[in-house]
């Protein structure tokens, strides 16, 4: 089943269930702290099957949230996950979110 959410759903008080997800908000933490990370570092992070992370990268990327850069290294293929702008605003907005729905009382991003 694939989960789809409209902009009105994202913009509610900045909390964002397409990040929410524990995979995808992990990895939106991992890309949130670098400028691009190597999908195998990402995969290795969170521990699951290159396939478990494809699914959720993809989810992220439909939504605009994440990119891929290919690129040769050590003759073989890499592959590079970032945010995008975007993507960055969206997971320091549902991160915000989080924090009012908790009452973290730190400062929010």
């Amino acid at each position: 089943m694939k989960f789809t959410d409209t902009a009105d759903d994202r913009a509610a008080g900045g909390f964002d269930a397409t990040i929410h997800a524990p995979n995808r908000l992990r990895i939106c933490a991992l890309l949130g702290a670098a400028e691009k990370v190597e999908f195998g570092v990402v995969q290795e992070r969170l521990q699951v099957s290159a396939s478990v992370l494809s699914k959720h990268v993809s989810v992220l990327m439909e939504a605009g949230y994440v990119e891929q850069t290919k690129a040769v290294r050590d003759t073989r293929q890499r592959v590079w996950l970032s945010l995008t702008k975007s993507g960055r605003a969206a997971y320091h907005a549902h991160v915000a979110a989080l924090r009012a729905i908790v009452g973290d009382p730190h400062e929010q991003d």
